[in-house]
C-alpha cells in the first residue's frame, strides 16, 4: 500500500511539474546564459608544484667532525646532538608569515612580450579581475585616497601591502606530507611563466631561509673564530719579530743578561705560536661545522611552465547552478501547487526508509490524482 501510495505521489509531483514547464523552459535557459556569462567574466589560472625531499636531521657527520677534532687535541663532548627546532612539519608556517612574504615582493618576474618587473607591482598592476571585482575596487578607489609607501616595513604594513600578502596567501601554498616528509609548494596565477617562476623562487626562498637557520649559531661561532685566529696571528707575527730583532742586534754578546731576554724572548714566541696553532685549528672546525650544519634539499619535481589550465571549471560551475535553479524553482511550483508538504514527506520516505504514520499517509493520499485533475 506504501509503494502504491509513493508512486502516486512521484507521478503527482512530475505532473505539477509538467504543468509549470513554460516556467522550466523560461528560467533554466536565462541561468544557464547568467552562469556562463559569469564563468567566463572569471580569468584563467595555471598552477606549477615544486616538491622538495629535505635531508633527514640529527648527528649528520658527527662522528666526521669529533675524530678531526681530536686529531687536534679538541674534544667537542655532545656538541651537535641537539635537535632542529625548525621541523618541515612547521615550513608552511614559515611560508605564511609576513617576513617570508614580505621577502618575496622584489623577485622579478616577466609577462610574455612585455619588461620585466617585481613580483609586487605584477600583483598591484597587472592582475585580470572579474567584472564585479573590478568595479567594486574602482568604486572603492574613487572614495579613498592614497597616501602609500613604497618602503616595506613587516612590522607594519599598509593597506594595500597587507592586500598583496592577502593575496600571496591564496596564490603560494606550502604542504608537508606527514608520512615522507616531502615539501609539495604550489604556486596559483593567471600567467603559467610566472606561476613557474615563483614556484622556483619560493623554493630557493625557503632553501636559503633554512639554511641562513640552521647554520645561524655555526656561523657566530666562525666568525669568533676568524677574530681570535686574526689576533693570535698579529701577538705572534709581533713575538717573532721581536724576537729577531734582538738576536740581530746582539749576536756577539754574552752576556747572562742578553742571553736571558733572548731565552724570554724566544719563550713568548714559542707560547704565541702554540696559541696560533690552536686558534688555526679551532678555525678549520668552525668552517667544518658550517659546512656541517647546511641542510641538503632532493629536488624530487623542478618548476616546469603549465600547459592546460588549471581552473576554473566552468562547465561544472554552470551544470551546479543549473541544478541550484531547477531544485528551487521545483520547491516554488509545489508550494504554489500546495504540495511542498507532501513532497518533503515523499523524500524522506525515499532517502531515511522511513514508513508513513497515520498523518504523512493522510497528506498523501490526499493528492488529487491526474484523472481527477483532468475531471476538474
Amino acid at each position: 500500500m506504501e509503494k502504491k501510495t509513493e508512486k502516486t505521489a512521484f507521478v503527482e509531483f512530475w505532473s505539477d511539474i509538467k504543468k509549470h514547464k513554460k516556467l522550466f523552459c523560461v528560467i533554466l535557459p536565462l541561468t544557464f546564459v547568467v552562469s556562463a556569462l559569469l564563468s567566463l567574466s572569471i580569468p584563467n589560472y595555471y598552477s606549477c608544484t615544486v616538491k622538495l625531499a629535505p635531508e633527514a636531521s640529527g648527528n649528520r657527520g658527527s662522528g666526521s667532525l669529533a675524530n678531526l677534532a681530536s686529531s687536534f687535541g679538541v674534544n667537542l663532548g655532545n656538541q651537535g646532538s641537539g635537535g632542529d627546532a625548525i621541523v618541515p612539519s612547521l615550513y608552511p608556517d614559515l611560508m605564511n608569515s609576513v617576513t617570508f612574504k614580505a621577502s618575496l615582493f622584489p623577485v622579478k618576474v616577466q609577462l610574455e612580450g612585455d619588461s620585466a618587473m617585481t613580483y609586487y607591482d605584477y600583483l598591484l598592476n597587472h592582475q585580470k579581475l572579474p567584472w564585479w571585482t573590478s568595479a567594486i575596487k574602482s568604486l572603492k578607489n574613487r572614495f579613498t585616497e592614497k597616501h602609500e609607501s613604497k618602503k616595506v616595513n613587516p612590522f607594519r604594513l599598509t593597506n594595500e601591502q597587507a592586500s598583496i600578502i592577502n593575496l600571496m596567501n591564496k596564490k603560494v601554498v606550502c604542504d608537508v606530507d606527514d608520512n615522507t616528509m616531502v615539501i609539495s609548494i604550489n604556486v596559483t596565477d593567471q600567467d603559467p611563466l610566472i606561476a613557474a617562476t615563483m614556484a622556483d623562487s619560493v623554493q630557493m626562498h625557503l632553501q636559503e631561509f633554512i639554511t641562513e637557520y640552521r647554520t645561524r649559531k655555526a656561523r657566530i661561532d666562525l666568525a669568533y673564530s676568524q677574530k681570535l685566529f686574526k689576533e693570535a696571528k698579529e701577538r705572534y707575527e709581533k713575538a717573532r719579530k721581536r724576537s729577531a730583532s734582538f738576536n740581530d742586534a746582539n749576536q756577539k754578546a754574552f752576556l747572562s743578561r742578553v742571553r736571558s731576554e733572548a731565552s724570554d724572548l724566544e719563550n713568548e714566541m714559542q707560547l704565541q705560536l702554540r696559541a696560533y696553532s690552536q686558534v688555526a685549528a679551532q678555525l678549520q672546525l668552525a668552517e667544518a661545522k658550517v659546512q656541517e650544519d647546511t641542510p641538503a634539499f632532493t629536488l624530487l619535481q623542478p618548476a616546469t611552465v603549465p600547459v592546460k589550465k588549471d581552473g576554473p571549471k566552468r562547465s561544472v560551475f554552470c551544470f551546479l547552478i543549473l541544478l541550484l535553479a531547477f531544485i528551487v524553482t521545483t520547491m516554488f511550483v509545489l508550494k504554489k501547487e500546495k504540495h511542498l508538504k507532501a513532497f518533503f514527506i515523499y523524500l524522506r520516505s525515499i532517502f531515511i526508509r522511513d514508513s508513513f504514520d497515520e498523518e504523512d499517509y493522510y497528506i498523501i493520499s490526499r493528492l488529487p490524482s491526474s484523472q481527477e485533475k483532468k475531471t476538474y
